[in-house]
């Protein structure tokens, strides 16, 4: 398994970030590439790059500002984890989004995609 991490800092405040990234369903909001979305309880359905991939909610904290989940279908993968944490950075937003992921050649679409990510995060709060 693959682990890797990538990360922004945000102008913002740590709680307007976090209500941006922290909210499951409002991933259709910023995640680039987005051709249809939809909330199943707590897994979401995203229609992206040509696939129906399903995402699937393991843990929130509002009071560390984090986020895990995992792709459960829809990915040629073995297994995927990804936390997504908002942190206070200076005067504004450290943005992590890490990711545990198999096989290993995966990391780098999903670390390319978590980039693409974080830059429509860094661009909301410009």
């Amino acid at each position: 398994m693959a682990a890797g991490a990538v990360d922004v800092t945000v102008k913002a405040a740590p709680d307007e970030v976090w209500a941006k990234v922290g909210d499951f369903g409002a991933v259709g909001e910023f995640f680039p590439g987005i051709d249809s979305f939809r909330l199943e309880g707590d897994e979401r359905v995203i229609g992206m790059f040509g696939m129906e991939i399903r995402e699937r909610l393991l843990a929130r904290d509002d009071e560390s500002r984090t986020l895990t989940y995992s792709v459960v279908a829809g990915v040629p993968i073995e297994s995927h984890t990804a936390t997504i944490s908002v942190q206070p950075e200076g005067d504004g937003s450290l943005v992590i989004w890490a990711y545990d992921v198999a096989p290993d050649e995966m990391a780098a679409v999903f670390g390319d995609t978590y980039k693409a990510a974080l830059a429509a995060v860094e661009g909301a709060f410009s």
